[in-house]
């Protein structure tokens, strides 16, 4: 278990995935919470007393338009995993956190609490208590907020050929809309975690990345081989705006999207 405190100006920011659970304590101001996952964005507003919930290996991009104070408690995944093990007294292959962008609970909201007061304190037998602590909390948040696939269990192999297939016509289809996991997930007729396992292992990247790159792809033929707007393209392929469009380029290929048109025609 590790925690970290923040004071958080507004701000839009792309969170890489975690090695690690986070449970996202909010501490102080009110802002309105902006958060993408796999698909569009899901909007709430936080207050002091609510929580936030990211599983592991997950990208995301955030946006809070205030200042905010925060606690961020990182859970590993071998706590998680045995905890689930000795809970269900089976062996577990994967813990999967539910992404859950606002919620209260005062279970978890008790325990952020004492393991910041614990990190400030320094108390005596404060790495006993607050292992204890994360114990706890890892199993409140394993029976409300999580699944497991476990060792032996049947379809831990990719997908098949035929959902593949499905799953890529159907994407290359929708990418003018703001694709969701449950909708591609649904697909292949499998649950969310299942499809996003089975997914990885198929085409060896996460689905927001696959879809990502699909974007990129017919952005860059449009760029091409039309003269249409930027901004039109944009929308065409699923980017939020053309400053999104714009920010995936530069991360991806160096360069903005009217630079790689003036470049290759």
């Amino acid at each position: 278990m590790a925690l970290r405190s923040y004071h958080f100006e507004k701000q839009e920011v792309d969170i890489p995935a975690f090695h690690d659970f986070l449970v996202v304590a909010y501490r102080r101001g009110v802002t309105h919470m902006h958060r993408r996952l796999e698909g569009g964005w899901t909007r709430t507003k936080c207050v002091p007393g609510d929580l936030s919930l990211l599983t592991r290996s997950q990208l995301s991009q955030w946006h809070w338009t205030e200042d905010i104070d925060v606690s961020h408690v990182y859970l590993s995944e071998s706590l998680l995993s045995g905890v689930a093990s000795e809970v269900l007294d089976r062996k577990v292959d994967e813990v999967c956190l539910h992404d859950v962008l606002n919620f209260q609970d005062p279970i978890v909201v008790a325990a952020a609490n004492a393991i910041t007061a614990e990190a400030s304190n320094r108390a005596a037998g404060s790495a006993l208590y607050v292992e204890a602590v994360a114990t706890q909390l890892a199993v409140h948040l394993f029976r409300h907020y999580a699944s497991a696939t476990f060792l032996g269990s049947a379809n831990e192999g990719g997908l098949s050929s035929v959902m593949a297939s499905r799953i890529e016509e159907y994407i290359v289809s929708k990418l003018h809309e703001q694709l969701d996991l449950s909708s591609l997930a649904a697909v292949t007729g499998l649950g969310n975690w299942s499809f996003t396992r089975r997914f990885r292992k198929t085409f060896n990247q996460p689905v927001h990345a696959y879809v990502i790159e699909r974007r990129v792809e017919r952005a860059k033929q449009l760029l091409i081989h039309s003269s249409r707007m930027i901004s039109e393209i944009a929308q065409d392929c699923g980017f939020s705006d053309q400053s999104h469009m714009t920010r995936v380029f530069q991360a991806r290929l160096r360069t903005t999207p009217a630079v790689f048109r003036r470049e290759s025609i």
